[in-house]
């Protein structure tokens, strides 16, 4: 049992709650002992439908509570020894239920009289179905969605305004338990601000910030954007747990053999700083010598990591389900994965205004000196890459995911055509965004290959210009004097002229 959200108590106060209403909701279905399973499924999807129609974090079905009376009566069913078929009751539910919601059953007992809840989260991005059809709650009666157009427009309407950091991670907490699950000293650190001397001043503060609500005197929510970016431990917040971010440590170039897995379940503000330490203590250096002393230098740049998985957790979409933030380190790159689609196209990660699903998130990392919203992180990535003359970045979104892989070293023999092509384009890209134009002496410069091998890079040039990702400037100008422009920059000057 987790403190507080499902604490025996909690459970408890929110059975007398519900039971206290003057009448049936319709996110709230009472009942004695029906425990239909198609029934439950389909008011599974009426509720969490209703809730969100209605502003409700939760929908419920409640056990032994009498419909017209509300009089806690007590009931026989079971739901942990409640079977389908060969199935138990919950796993079929969740497999008939789309998209798949996290429901929960609680039991209290009531002198005597056995009490079951369940527990429904809304619907948050699209209505919720079961077994392919959609419910609604009209009145006190279930009714399927499509009969009720105005309802769905409004759901709809509710969906695109849904925000993930608003909704709550955690309701009902005691302001001890807040600041337990808190790491509010860290929230003062990273704003450089001096932690204030009185518990109610620090909860007004994290209040102000909408890490928690105020629900009633010395009760507390806490909100999602508060307890993802700095829950002590993400693993206390059922919801949220799944989000913590995973580290894993591969021997070799594939997945074959794992040295190690780590789970970081920190905030993502207060973790930071640990998640990059232990980034980097796993990461293969080199060593080189200076001045005859020898040192070890890391093979990719910390800068450039930072950036990566900043991006990673802020342009994540929350919404999808048993998936979080990945690093996966092998001996030859390193790959940062987020669940979500890239809301623009991968080839403009390096010019396009930045666009985030989390503003909310977005802007607290920001005070917290964790990233930027000015869009000029991936800048800075393959700025980084061409300094330590890595590898050009990969960006790729495959099957609902966003990842970028940074490569370790390798010279540019050895380096396919893709390779050789995508440095030539993120080059034309840094340039153009920096004030500058590509050119033969940039690209040398870029790959550090000397000026009487200027040739060699005009062969990566013209691969560049025969697969369309760059174009010349001047077509008409002396092969001495050409610049080179990525294809995007070129439409917008064809445009402006």
């Amino acid at each position: 049992m987790m403190n507080g959200k499902t604490s025996d108590q909690y459970i408890i106060n929110l059975i007398n709650r519900l039971s206290s209403l003057p009448h049936e909701t319709e996110w709230v279905e009472f009942k004695i002992n029906n425990a239909k399973p198609e029934s439950i499924g389909e008011y599974i999807s009426a509720l969490a439908n209703s809730a969100a129609l209605h502003g409700q974090q939760y929908g419920y079905i409640v056990w032994g509570i009498h419909d017209d009376t509300h009089e806690i009566v007590g009931t026989a069913f079971d739901p942990a020894n409640t079977r389908n078929g060969n199935e138990i009751l919950e796993n079929w539910l969740l497999r008939l239920l789309e998209p798949k919601i996290d429901i929960r059953f609680f039991s209290a007992d009531f002198d005597g009289k056995r009490v079951v809840l369940l527990e429904i989260p809304r619907a948050t991005i699209q209505p919720v179905r079961f077994s392919n059809q959609e419910y609604i709650r009209i009145g006190s009666y279930k009714k399927n969605l499509k009969d009720f157009p105005e309802k769905e427009r409004s759901l709809w309407r509710i969906f695109d305004q849904a925000s993930f950091e608003s909704e709550i991670a955690l309701e009902g907490a005691a302001a001890e338990e807040v600041l337990k699950l808190l790491d509010y000293p860290s929230y003062f650190d990273l704003l450089n601000l001096p932690l204030p001397e009185s518990q109610s001043n620090i909860l007004d503060a994290l209040e102000r910030e909408q890490l928690i609500r105020r629900v009633a005197e010395g009760i507390f929510d806490i909100t999602n954007v508060g307890a993802i970016s700095i829950a002590r431990d993400l693993s206390k917040f059922s919801r949220l747990k799944r989000k913590a971010i995973r580290v894993i440590h591969y021997r070799g170039s594939n997945r074959t053999f794992t040295i190690k897995e780590q789970e970081l379940s920190k905030g993502y503000a207060n973790g930071f700083s640990e998640v990059i330490r232990y980034i980097s203590s796993i990461l293969p250096t080199n060593e080189v010598i200076q001045q005859a002393i020898r040192k070890l230098v890391p093979m990719f740049p910390e800068l450039a990591i930072r950036e990566l998985v900043a991006n990673a957790l802020i342009h994540q979409d929350f919404f999808i389900t048993g998936a979080c933030p990945m690093i996966e380190i092998f001996d030859d790159r390193i790959e940062i994965t987020n669940p979500g689609q890239p809301l623009i196209d991968i080839e403009r990660f390096l010019d396009s205004p930045p666009r985030s699903r989390n503003e909310t998130l977005a802007a607290l990392m920001r005070r917290f000196g964790i990233c930027e919203e000015r869009g000029s992180g991936i800048d800075k990535v393959v700025s980084q890459v061409e300094i330590f003359q890595l590898p050009a970045p990969l960006f790729e979104s495959p099957n609902g995911f966003t990842r970028a892989v940074l490569f370790s070293h390798k010279s540019l023999s050895a380096m396919g055509k893709d390779d050789r092509i995508r440095a030539c384009y993120l080059h034309a890209c840094l340039c153009y965004v920096t004030g500058k134009m590509m050119t033969n002496t940039t690209l040398r410069n870029r790959f550090g290959i000397a000026e009487h091998n200027r040739a060699i890079v005009s062969r990566l040039i013209r691969e560049a210009v025969e697969s369309g990702f760059i174009v010349p400037a001047d077509p008409t100008a002396a092969p001495k004097l050409k610049s080179y422009l990525p294809f995007w920059a070129a439409r917008k000057k064809g445009e402006r002229t």
